[in-house]
């Protein structure tokens, strides 16, 4: 098969030809028609995830049609059109018995704890557990960019922030995440205020939603926010992962208000400065969210089927995998509006 493989962090990756995997017993194989190009997979290139052992396959993001299942798997066939999300649960753990499979103790992630979906095929492990049908009507584009950006931001508005209709959410940094956080707010009938220090990016929040924009880098975030909201965010969320937007993010909260940290916060970030003062003098609370779980993607795809909400809005540039080396390298610059994703092979 053709993939992007590279042997060092941080050196160039390249366009190879690799041996075409074969499903373990509880998996299957997927043809990847369509894989996202995410932050996180230039994370893991520049050597900020521990799980990643070199030579690597990055990708994480993706959707595909089953190509071959393992002997053990009951509720997949070859044919099948699905998707999964970033994060595998294992099925044994403590966490995934009660549900939690995005925080399984065991996780495995396609494009970082094995080779991942910048190429023709991938392997999935736990298939009956992890893997999410289709709708006919969802091109794969679209259903590659709900693995890690939309599905992450569901999580992190509905299930982690409940965000209610009426309340003032703040969403830092629109990038892929922050975008489609700004569309899931928005749905379930929140007054969002997207930052950024994108005019551009600034300028397609409001189009899906946002009922005001700051600019960063000429602005006072928190203050701004704060009266805008008069007094605060209800619910705020940094999507980009940046000492600033986690300051920024939790500064300009209502008291008992809700910060929730979606952007990864790696490398020289991992440490970030916070308002402790506030936290505890205003009872704030802070919580992490990290994917989402297989079974809950049946109540996103409804918001889909339904109109409520269109992640197809979000899909950007589409481009073919031997430019997925560059575009991975560029990653770190901001440049692209929504998900730019690999669609030819």
């Amino acid at each position: 098969m053709k993939a992007v493989l590279f042997e060092k962090f941080a050196e160039a990756p390249k366009l190879v030809t690799l041996a075409d995997p074969t499903p373990d017993v509880d998996g299957v194989v997927i043809k990847v028609e369509a894989t996202g190009v995410c932050r996180s997979d230039w994370h893991g290139w520049m050597g900020h995830d521990s799980d990643i052992d070199l030579p690597h396959v990055p990708g994480h993001e993706l959707a595909g049609v089953v190509q071959a299942v393992g002997a053990n798997v009951r509720n997949w066939q070859a044919g099948d059109r699905v998707t999964v999300p970033f994060i595998a649960g294992c099925g044994s753990c403590p966490e995934c018995h009660a549900g939690h499979q995005q925080v399984c103790l065991n996780q495995e992630q396609p494009g970082f704890t094995h080779w991942g979906s910048f190429a023709e095929y991938v392997a999935i492990h736990k298939a009956d557990l992890n893997l999410v049908a289709l709708p006919e009507s969802m091109d794969f584009a679209t259903a590659a960019s709900l693995g890690c950006r939309f599905a992450t931001s569901f999580r992190a508005v509905v299930d982690q922030g409940k965000v209610s209709a009426g309340q003032w959410v703040a969403v830092h940094g629109c990038g892929g995440v922050g975008l489609s956080a700004v569309m899931i707010a928005t749905a379930v009938g929140a007054n969002v205020i997207a930052v950024d220090i994108d005019d551009k990016k600034l300028a397609r929040a409001k189009q899906l939603g946002a009922v005001a924009t700051l600019n960063g880098t000429s602005t006072n975030v928190p203050e701004a926010v704060i009266e805008l909201t008069r007094g605060g965010a209800h619910v705020s969320l940094d999507a980009l992962g940046h000492p600033v937007t986690c300051f920024n993010s939790i500064q300009n909260l209502r008291r008992r208000g809700k910060h929730v940290q979606v952007g990864l916060m790696l490398g020289d970030h991992t440490t970030p400065q916070v308002p402790m003062a506030k936290i505890i003098g205003q009872e704030l609370e802070i919580y992490g969210s990290h994917g989402m779980q297989a079974h809950r993607y049946g109540a996103m795809l409804d918001m889909i089927s339904s109109g409520k909400l269109a992640p197809e809005k979000l899909v950007g540039d589409r481009i073919s995998l031997s430019d997925a080396p560059k575009a991975l390298m560029e990653m770190d610059r901001f440049q692209s509006i929504g998900a730019t994703v690999i669609t030819s092979f």
